[in-house]
């Protein structure tokens, strides 16, 4: 085994070394292991990564919608560097990918101004020993359940990474004339309406530019999380996520259902 990467505890080196021994960790159900032992893969161990990051201050017009671009990146570099730690784990190991990836953001009375971001999931090699890397040459990541991975293989596409955009966004308030003039009444918020929209728009748009440096040819999976985190209720983090994926070998011949029909009463 390779010394374990600078930027790695010294710990996790031990634990990396202990599971390329043969014993593998993994956090898939019984189901999902045996369906990704079906599609010619098997679990090296369970990797992660972690990266507590101080964020920083950036002022914001309490009347104007915006995005806070100094809090946009440093969500976006939080993120990425737990990713990257969680693939230098998969790469020490020798894995093609790492399977039912999960990002979460933790923040501790410790650290007011401070986040732990983590990025978990299982490494996966192929077992035929042809490489199933990624177009960049490292582990391909996917938040596909094994299930959805067992799919997606049978259907003749390959993941290729895990792609993310994000966008920090300040929402104006309102004020007491807008507010008034719109008492009892059915009627849009059409500043609302636009900073939600520009928001969203934003963080799709970094997550689809991810996917095309892959050479994706679509995104799987896709999902929009809002959260305020501790910023209050008019800063709103809009985080898209989803797995990019190209068209690889031909589809799998799935067996056919039986039907069967219990003749007991």
């Amino acid at each position: 085994m390779s010394d374990a990467p600078n930027d790695l505890p010294e710990a996790t080196g031990h634990r990396l070394e202990e599971l390329e021994k043969g014993l593998f960790t993994s956090d898939l159900s019984v189901n999902e292991f045996l369906l990704i032992k079906e599609i010619g893969f098997h679990p090296v161990g369970f990797v992660m990564g972690s990266s507590i990051y101080h964020t920083g201050i950036q002022t914001r017009k309490w009347s104007q919608s915006q995005e806070l671009t100094k809090l946009t990146e440093a969500m976006y570099n939080a993120r990425e560097l737990a990713m990257t730690r969680m693939e230098e784990e998969a790469a020490e190991l020798g894995a093609d990918g790492v399977v039912g990836v999960r990002l979460d953001v933790n923040y501790y009375e410790w650290g007011k101004d401070a986040a732990e971001f983590i990025a978990v999931g299982t490494a996966v090699k192929a077992e035929d020993g042809v490489s199933r890397r990624n177009a960049l040459g490292k582990p391909f990541t996917s938040d596909l359940s094994g299930q959805d991975f067992w799919t997606l293989h049978s259907t003749g596409y390959a993941p290729q990474g895990l792609v993310m955009g994000t966008c920090v966004y300040h929402i104006a308030h309102r004020g007491l004339g807008q507010t008034l003039s719109t008492t009892g009444q059915n009627v849009e918020l059409p500043n609302f309406t636009q900073a939600l929209y520009e928001a969203r728009e934003l963080a799709m748009t970094r997550m689809q530019d991810e996917a095309t440096r892959l050479g994706a040819s679509g995104i799987v999976g896709v999902r929009l999380e809002e959260k305020s985190h501790q910023w209050g209720s008019h800063t709103i983090e809009f985080l898209a996520l989803g797995t990019a994926v190209t068209k690889g070998a031909d589809p799998v011949d799935l067996a056919t259902p039986v039907t069967i029909i219990s003749l007991d009463h």
